[in-house]
């Protein structure tokens, strides 16, 4: 097996895998540029989350999916936080996380602007995939550090033992892997 299919709102995908270390592997699921599953999974998230304020996502692959399910939830603006600070941000505040999928620390900003559209509002922290959850709870830091308040978290896959969590809206499960002595990656969970 090379790589792992997966049906999301309908929709399939082939995901490739990435070997994390030796012993683990993560299906590579991108959703930043795939307008069509895009399409299918918001309004599924948005009926889930219901009522909120604004949504939050972190830069970058979860941009279209917030973009989209604000719309779907008739909401005029979402917020992004950004991973390195602007020339244009004023009163900025940071978080550092570091990410299954990413090689070294990185830093989350939210502009002073930012801060002032969502605090004291009831936010929903939305990305692509939630595993570690490291990332999700960096938002939830950054986000509470700005005055709002975390009412909901949401994606669309649930990878691991993400997917047992009763503090996450998620549509579909997806597993991480491992190579066995023949090179085929096999589920552990």
């Amino acid at each position: 097996m090379d790589h792992y299919s997966i049906e999301v709102a309908g929709v399939k995908r082939d995901l490739p895998f990435v070997d994390i270390s030796d012993d683990l592997a993560y299906a590579s699921f991108v959703v930043i540029s795939d307008t069509e599953l895009v399409s299918k999974a918001a309004p599924l998230l948005a009926e889930k989350i219901g009522r909120c304020d604004m949504i939050v996502t972190a830069e970058a692959k979860g941009i279209a999916l917030a973009y989209e399910v604000s719309r779907q939830l008739g909401l005029k603006k979402f917020i992004v936080a950004r991973k390195s600070e602007k020339s244009y941000m004023k009163n900025a505040v940071s978080i550092s996380v570091r990410s299954i999928t990413t090689v070294s620390v990185q830093n989350l900003y939210l502009d002073g602007s930012d801060i002032e559209a969502i605090k004291g509002k009831d936010v929903c922290i939305i990305d692509d995939v939630v595993s570690t959850g490291d990332s999700l709870k960096a938002m939830e830091e950054l986000v509470k550090k700005a005055g709002a308040n975390v009412i909901r978290k949401a994606c669309i896959l649930a990878e691991g033992k993400a997917a047992e969590r009763d503090d996450l809206i998620y549509l579909e499960k997806l597993p991480l892997f491992r190579k066995d002595a023949e090179g085929e990656y096999e589920v552990v969970e």
